[in-house]
């Protein structure tokens, strides 16, 4: 007999009875990113500090933190707006002491995903990391011997009884919760918590559970806090122009997985630019000659709209989902029935029901030509009969008619499409993710949507997403099925001439974020016969040095080994590496490297014997350079089109021109001879012009007291009249 979980209204006695059923050697595993009971963890954790007898592990990933900023100019500028956007959302208390190096010798925190570049100078940190698949992160916890795990839930009350919502984290819980049951049998003492949280979207499908997955649930309305909210990057000209790039790989009809940050807003918009704004899109497509120069787009992709939508399958459900879904794109709706499905996919069936359903269903082995109980319940279960259809004494009953159940007989088929066809399949799922994070807008998106959408949505274990192998969630067939032509985009920070990417570490072995899904994505995409892995990356990055070739000869650390090399994107084209040999590799990635650095590259490759020496790199793609880039980009952006916060911002206009400023200020102080030249350049202002004084308010810089305060506000108005020039 299942035991009713107890129900806490006081977070204390809530860290007092965790205490009391696993003892005082607590390791303590929260899901990623938006999951986490910050109330519940901040209190067993200074219970921790209190109490050196107490011995606690937090073993997680990704572990949220408000935006901070080093003293002068930079808090001037974030200081309001963090308290804007995160003044009422409490703090992970054990981030503040981590970060302080203050965390008390009886407490551990260990992660397998950063927030990227946050921990490279923590050597702590970089110690506990647990470098690992994201699929196996029950197995880390697992094997770490986590005995009480706990996240955030919504909670709602469904034909009189408690339901609860995993919502943005089933990612993990959904593994982990049986494996802990499984070994509470065998005289392991564990817990399992949930905080409730009603800001939280209410998820359904996979996420919904019952008050019997818990063994305490804390509950008050006074603990309920606002969501962490990501906001919105800007999305900057290169990553535009690899965005577009990307969404010319789509197919309609297909499977979209998208990553997180600039680069996968804009693959969206762009999507979203070839479905709605068709002839801009074709256009800007021949301006670039992208077929011309880069074949394997006409090959894959596709640059018509999206007739029949695409299908998300992502570990990250990134807010852009959902602005493809209401722009009608993300529609291609999948089911968890593999015969059903393939049909679909063979265009034998369609989502309108009709006798040839069942023909299709019946020459496909499914059904038998005279029903059985089985069948009938099958039929109802996905739209096929309506719900009103009974079987008793071997006879469909519907609305007064019994009907004999055999489906090839001409009077009986009449009758079955008269009185029991429903009118479209039902249950299908539009977006399968693990977790979701994204800015406000997003999670109020997510609440806002009706019954029958929020039914579209299925929030999931991980390893049902990012691994076809899982006995759990369905079979490896259905996962297939379901993933025609599946694009799995992902980032990479740095791209080898031999194929291997860079995405989580450096060569000297600091850790910048994770492995997390990308492999996972990569090796599923070389399993199914029409998936593609799309890896993209800026071309260069800036540096005090200037200028560096983020494709490169070689470098001491990959995160996706060469073998594995597909399709890597820059803003510059599309490389397909896919099946090619060595030479062509090579090739294919110069040519959409930045022009400044091709020679280089291709002289590396020829010392090395990896090219002819008598090759020479077309003419066509000698031009990659961020000038030729902009003149394009520009003729497109006076048109209206490539804004850089297309799907809203939560910075002020002001904030924006004041941002820009300081963002030109750090570049050019970057190094010695640039922070004279720029301290030189702000002794010439006497005054604030009268346009700046509303940017000047907003920084609190109208009164400056002392003699750094007042080149402070000088540095700020010099950069403001230099953008302005």
């Amino acid at each position: 007999m299942t035991m009713a979980p107890v129900i806490h209204n006081d977070v204390e006695k809530c860290v007092d009875a965790i205490i009391e059923k696993v003892g005082k050697d607590i390791k303590f595993g929260m899901p990623l990113g938006l999951g986490k009971p910050v109330h519940l963890v901040n209190a067993l954790y200074k219970r921790a500090k209190v109490d050196p007898s107490i011995k606690l592990v937090i073993a997680t990933a990704l572990s949220l933190e408000k935006p901070s900023a080093s003293a002068g100019l930079e808090s001037k500028f974030m200081g309001p707006f963090v308290e804007r956007l995160y003044g009422d959302i409490p703090d992970l208390e054990y981030m503040i002491d981590l970060r302080k190096k203050a965390l008390p010798s009886n407490v551990e925190v260990t992660e397998f995903f950063f927030k990227a570049g946050s921990f490279l100078k923590d050597d702590k940190q970089q110690e506990n990391y647990i470098c690992t698949n994201y699929t196996h992160a029950v197995r880390e916890l697992t094997a770490l011997g986590v005995n009480a795990v706990s996240q955030i839930v919504a909670k709602k009350e469904i034909n009189g009884e408690p339901r609860y919502s995993l919502s943005s984290n089933p990612d993990t819980s959904l593994d982990l919760v049986p494996i802990l049951r499984e070994q509470e049998k065998k005289g392991r003492k564990v817990a399992v918590i949930a905080e409730v949280n009603n800001n939280l979207p209410f998820m359904v499908n996979h996420a919904e559970v019952g008050e019997d997955e818990f063994d305490l649930i804390l509950e008050n309305p006074s603990y309920e806090y606002p969501l962490f909210g990501a906001p919105n990057m800007a999305i900057m000209p290169a990553d535009h122009m690899i965005g577009f790039n990307a969404s010319t790989l789509l197919r309609d009809n297909g499977t979209l997985q998208v990553g997180i940050g600039s680069l996968g807003s804009a693959l969206v918009y762009s999507a979203i630019l070839r479905h709605k704004n068709n002839d801009v899109y074709n256009e800007l497509m021949d301006e670039l000659k992208l077929e011309e120069r880069f074949p394997v787009i006409s090959e894959i992709g596709g640059r018509d709209t999206f007739t029949k939508g695409l299908y998300g399958c992502s570990e990250m459900m990134v807010d852009g989902f959902m602005h493809l879904y209401k722009a009608g794109i993300l529609k291609r709706e999948v089911f968890d029935n593999v015969d059903l499905q393939t049909l679909l996919n063979k265009e034998k069936i369609t989502h309108d029901v009709s006798m040839a359903t069942l023909d299709a269903l019946i020459e496909q082995d499914v059904l038998s030509t005279t029903l059985r109980a089985k069948d009938v319940e099958f039929l109802k279960q996905y739209g096929i009969f309506k719900e009103t259809v009974e079987f008793k004494g071997g006879s469909l009953l519907v609305e007064g008619q019994t009907i004999e159940p055999k489906l090839k007989e001409g009077e009986n088929r009449k009758l079955i499409e008269s009185y029991c066809l429903g009118e479209k399949l039902k249950g299908g799922i539009v977006m399968h993710g693990g977790f979701f994070i994204g800015p406000n807008s997003f999670y109020q998106d997510l609440r806002d949507l009706t019954p029958e959408e929020n039914d579209k949505f299925c929030m999931t274990s991980v390893r049902f997403i990012n691994h076809l192998f899982d006995h759990e969630f369905g079979n490896q067939q259905l996962k297939v099925a379901q993933r025609q032509d599946a694009r799995f985009i992902n980032s990479t920070m740095m791209y080898t001439l031999g194929g291997a990417a860079v995405s989580d570490g450096l060569e000297n072995g600091k850790v910048v974020s994770g492995v997390g899904g990308q492999y996972n994505f990569v090796a599923m995409a070389h399993e199914i016969d029409d998936a593609r892995s799309i890896l993209k990356l800026k071309s260069y990055r800036q540096t005090p040095d200037g200028p560096k070739s983020n494709i490169m000869m070689s470098y001491g650390h990959c995160t996706i080994p060469r073998h594995l090399r597909d399709i890597v994107i820059t803003e510059y084209g599309v490389a397909d590496l896919l099946s090619k040999n060595d030479q062509e590799v090579y090739i294919e990635l110069i040519k959409i490297a930045d022009s400044r650095f091709q020679d280089e590259l291709l002289n590396q490759a020829k010392a090395a014997g990896k090219v002819a020496k008598d090759y020479q790199l077309p003419d066509i793609y000698r031009h990659n350079t961020p000038e030729n880039l902009l003149k394009t980009f520009n003729k497109y952006k006076a048109k209206g089109f490539f804004d850089p916060f297309p799907f809203g911002c939560d910075f002020t206009a002001e904030e924006l021109k004041i941002g820009k400023a300081l963002k030109g200020l750090k570049a050019k102080t970057a190094t010695r001879s640039g922070l004279l030249k720029c301290m030189w350049e702000a002794l010439k202002v006497k005054y604030v012009p009268e346009e700046f004084s509303p940017l000047i308010d907003r920084m609190d810089m109208n009164s400056p007291g002392n003699l750094k305060e007042k080149l402070e506000q000088k540095l700020l108005v010099s950069e403001l009249l230099a953008q302005q020039a």
